[in-house]
């Protein structure tokens, strides 16, 4: 019997220039980032509708404070057949907006894999 070939996915980002930056040093290639006030909304959608569209991205990681111009497409990603891209939000160095950051991911990773790990 011979095993399916493991097909290596990256990690991408989209964020601010500090949480890029900082991926960036972690080794993420794949990155927007976001400058300024203007066109936030726009600029936050077009990135994550074109990482929704490469088939060698597996994470895209994305600064919670710009997770909200984007709630129906991650809605759709996490609801569709596919398994990736994972989107994981994340705090910006001012903290996070999830009164229970423990439960918020708890719930988010029943819901990706379907049983409970300890965190």
């Amino acid at each position: 019997m011979s095993m399916m070939p493991v097909k290596h996915l990256g990690v991408a980002a989209i964020g601010d220039e500090e949480l890029v930056s900082g991926l960036r040093l972690a080794g993420v290639s794949n990155y927007y980032t976001i400058r300024g006030d203007r066109g936030v909304r726009e600029d936050v959608r077009k990135a994550l509708t074109e990482l929704m569209g490469e088939p060698d991205i597996g994470v895209v990681v994305i600064l919670e404070k710009y997770a909200e111009y984007v709630g129906d497409l991650i809605t759709q990603v996490r609801e569709s057949k596919r398994m990736t891209p994972i989107i994981i939000e994340v705090p910006s160095k001012l903290g996070t907006e999830h009164p229970d950051i423990v439960g918020y991911y708890k719930a988010l990773i029943r819901k990706s894999i379907g049983f409970d790990i300890e965190i």
